[in-house]
């Protein structure tokens, strides 16, 4: 073990690489209840760890059953010998656990859990506080008794918890955590026998505490943060360590290295011998520093003067601008206004560790903010990349009018940002991403995939929500006269033949991109262009003609589905996907078809359509002469032939 006690600033840092059979009894840890060393196969190797509860008896011990109850309602606490500053201070630890069940017991139902502890004394844990309490409280001591703050990581779900297998902070109630959190999404399991890092940051300048997990040596991921404010809760100097208990189902729990540094924020105390070089080291900058600062008033005055109208002109800005962050404040329900300095700080200046992935519209970042009651909520923020010439206050109004949707599956806008040309978006974090990430992934299975790739984002219980919902028309749409642009907003693939040339979405676009969702999450395969052997569309044809529709489902999913669904999902994606936007189905139709397994589908072509003819009456045109265009929509590309000033025909082959 290694330790440092910086007397002048009250930093504590210390590290226990692994621990040793003194660690309990030289002054180093103060160990109370079941705490005992372990040592790997009991030989002298040097790798010894602090059982916080008994360990299972060994498999040659014909007592197994009396060791078992010997483990039962058992209360573990170490601590280390030395308080340390909580606050106002920068802490760190990392420490490394292991938890495991008793043979021939179910690792589902034993229990119950450890804590890492902040505590306001070294006294041990009160005296029932074994089960569900994890050492830290009992009925006698809930609700304000005992000043603590403790990271639970919970391994037995009881009537009060969200399930066995979190993590939680806890203060003065076992029944009402402050925060708690499932790591199933995670795919960690606490009591897997496994070991688990975890590290616990607290961000004293923010006051924001952050947990970080993996299975060793993965590295950690980020995993839960917290907005709290230790100076309510517990006194300035506190001891650090761990508690664990276990009721009738009983487990080990394991500290296996632990590392551990509180840095204050305050200034350091001043001795007396350095006061006299503190004047001098004051006195004489500020000698000189008059001297400067009179030479210079003169150079102030001119510039104050030069600059006076250059701030008339800033001081109209800023009125504007507040002006208009008024509006957005006093208006209903309309996404918070955020300054890019603080978006930039919750994204760590929009670094490319925190990038998410780009998009047609921009680049979205990860970032944390704290809320008006101080809790740390996980955001992402979307970086325009291309914004129109509009101004703020039209800005403004499409903002209101996103922002004040409502859908259970259209993704929450939850601020905004718009200053020196930058538009930044302000969503509700999606922990899965999107959907195209997990198109032909066995961990979809047939039931989740009813859902509706790139800008569908998925939430931690894989519920879809819909991405840049609205932005469309803050996407600059520059044009020429008599032009229409093949610039698309959108990913090839998905993107209706028609956009090519009228440069206009419509209800029936839509429609031909939610059938090449379909037939993406049907098949497990993403979308490679219109025509050739990686076409998904072509492919799915083919299986029509040969009437083989199941042959194109995807693998992955081993025959886990309900035939006639697969069967009638494909026969909408196709129909969806027809070439010519007026033989689309809407979604009225699409939405009676999914509902009712009774409804009639829509009939198919004998063969996919290879031409289709567009309509160009709304495009401002010159000319009626013949000509022929290249249109990019994907790897593969169409080819089109005017026939009239208003029309044009579109040939797949």
């Amino acid at each position: 073990m290694s330790s440092i006690n910086n007397d002048l600033t009250k930093m504590t840092l210390f590290s226990f690489p692994s621990f040793n059979p003194d660690s309990c009894i030289n002054g180093d840890l103060i160990c109370m209840g079941s705490v005992s060393i372990g040592n790997n196969n009991n030989t002298n190797n040097g790798h010894y760890y602090l059982n916080l509860t008994p360990e299972p008896p060994s498999p040659s011990n014909s007592s197994n059953t009396t060791h078992g109850r010997a483990a039962e309602n058992k209360i573990g606490r170490v601590l280390y010998g030395q308080p340390v500053v909580a606050w106002p201070a920068m802490i760190s630890t990392t420490f490394t656990i292991r938890i495991s069940a008793f043979p021939n017991s179910s690792s589902s139902v034993s229990g119950d859990g450890i804590a890492f502890v902040m505590a306001q004394d070294d006294k041990p844990s009160p005296p029932r506080s074994f089960g569900s309490y994890l050492g830290l409280l009992d009925r006698s001591t809930q609700g304000g008794v005992i000043k603590q703050v403790a990271v639970e990581l919970d391994t037995y779900m009881n009537e009060f918890d969200i399930d066995g297998n979190h993590v939680g902070i806890v203060t003065t109630s076992i029944i009402n955590p402050l925060i708690e959190k499932t790591l199933n999404t995670t795919g960690i399991q606490l009591k897997s026998g496994k070991d688990i890092k975890v590290k616990i940051d607290y961000d004293g300048f923010n006051q924001i505490l952050s947990l970080y997990v993996a299975y060793s040596p993965n590295p950690l991921v980020s995993f839960l943060n917290r907005s709290i404010i230790l100076s309510d809760i517990i006194p300035r100097s506190v001891y650090v360590g761990f508690t664990a208990s276990t009721g009738t189902l009983p487990e080990t729990h394991q500290i296996l290295d632990w590392a551990f540094t509180s840095v204050p924020k305050t200034t350091p105390f001043m001795a007396k011998d350095n006061i006299i070089k503190t004047i001098l080291v004051i006195t004489i900058p500020v000698s000189i520093g008059l001297s400067i600062v009179l030479s210079g008033v003169f150079l102030l005055v001119m510039r104050f003067f030069m600059k006076k109208s250059h701030n008339n002109t800033n001081n109209s800005k800023k009125k504007k601008l507040e002006d208009i962050e008024s509006r957005s404040r006093s208006a209903a329900n309309v996404p918070k206004m955020f300054t890019y300095k603080e978006l930039s700080k919750a994204t760590h200046g929009f670094s490319k560790e925190n990038l998410l992935g780009t998009g047609g519209f921009g680049s979205v970042y990860k970032g944390i903010i704290v809320l008006d009651d101080n809790q740390a909520q996980t955001i992402a923020v979307k970086k325009i990349s291309s914004t129109s010439k509009q101004g703020e206050k039209e800005y403004l109004a499409e903002i209101c009018t996103i922002g004040r949707l409502r859908h259970k599956n259209i993704l929450k806008l939850q601020g905004w940002c718009h200053e020196n040309q930058h538009l930044l978006l302000v969503y509700d974090y999606m922990p899965n991403g999107s959907l195209d990430r997990f198109i032909g992934k066995l961990f979809l299975d047939w039931e989740t995939r009813d859902v509706k790739p790139n800008n569908i984002m998925l939430d931690s219980n894989y519920t879809p929500h819909l991405g840049d919902f609205g932005l469309a028309r803050l996407i600059k749409n520059d044009k020429a006269s008599g032009v229409v642009s093949t610039m698309l907003a959108g990913t090839p693939g998905y993107l209706a033949p028609e956009l090519g040339f009228t440069g206009k979405a419509s209800p029936e676009s839509d429609v031909y991109s939610f059938g090449m969702v379909v037939l993406e999450l049907v098949c497990g395969r993403r979308s490679r262009g219109m025509k050739g052997e990686s076409s998904l569309v072509d492919m799915v044809w083919s299986l029509v003609r040969k009437d083989e529709l199941l042959v194109g489902v995807d693998p992955l999913l081993q025959g886990r589905y309900v035939e006639e669904e697969v069967k009638r999902l494909l026969v909408i994606g196709l129909a969806c996907l027809h070439p010519d936007s007026e033989h689309r189905p809407n979604m009225r139709k699409v939405v009676q078809i999914l509902l009712n397994p009774n409804e009639p589908l829509m009939d198919l072509p004998e063969k996919r359509p290879n031409m289709v003819c567009v309509s160009l009456s709304h495009v401002s045109s010159s000319s009626s002469s013949s000509s022929t265009t290249m249109v990019d929509l994907g790897p593969n590309s169409v080819s089109a032939s005017r026939a009239r000033a208003d029309e044009i025909v579109i040939h797949y082959d």
